[in-house]
């Protein structure tokens, strides 16, 4: 679970660091958005289940990814002309891994299933939200252009229903994973839409 869970921060501090780079932030800038996505789902996963201090402040460790990613974007050897592609690819493997990593922890905490997916989905979420809204973007979990929650829902509902059988294993949390990033990156590729509140189409 430390390393599911370091993965997955690693993956959303880097969407972070790319997105301040993208609003022309400085290092700090680069550093507090790293930080938000990529711990802010787990801070908040942790507070909910009352485990004492979250894992994010409690464990240093968790300081690195949010360190390492941030240097890679500000030393270029991650980057991309074809920047907000590039993003979107980090937090939908970030995405794939809180959704499984809030779940399984959250079940072992003795939540039942359907709240476990529930705080997986909230923590897999979470810190993406947390970097668009500092950052001053519409966050993914609202831009209806590519599903985002959708895939993150069904990779926690899936995780529940496993753990809840017995049958979860790290392949089976591998393959939910795969099928939680596939479908992020397909539904951006074959511009896939979620209904506007009214009903609508998006504008395209």
């Amino acid at each position: 679970m430390l390393i599911l869970d370091l993965l997955g921060t690693f993956f959303f501090a880097v969407s972070g660091s790319l997105l301040a780079a993208r609003k022309h932030f400085d290092i700090v800038g680069s550093l507090l958005l790293a930080s938000l996505a990529g711990l802010g789902g787990g801070v908040v996963r942790d507070l909910v289940l009352h485990e004492g201090v979250p894992n994010a402040f409690d464990q240093p460790v968790y300081l690195v990814p949010v360190a390492v990613a941030a240097l890679l974007v500000l030393t270029g050897l991650i980057h991309e002309t074809r920047f907000r592609r590039t993003l979107l690819l980090f937090d939908a493997a970030g995405l794939a891994l809180f959704c499984i990593g809030g779940t399984v922890t959250a079940h072992a905490a003795g939540i039942n299933a359907v709240s476990a997916a529930l705080l997986g989905l909230t923590s897999a979420v979470g810190g993406g939200v947390l970097r668009d809204v500092v950052a001053n973007e519409v966050p993914q979990l609202f831009n209806p252009r590519g599903v985002y929650a959708i895939p993150a829902m069904l990779g926690a509902a899936l995780t529940g229903l496993l753990l809840e059988l017995g049958w979860f294993s790290v392949y089976a949390g591998g393959t939910i994973a795969v099928l939680v990033f596939g479908l992020r990156v397909l539904s951006l590729r074959l511009g896939w839409h979620v209904p506007l509140a009214n009903g609508r189409r998006p504008v395209q």
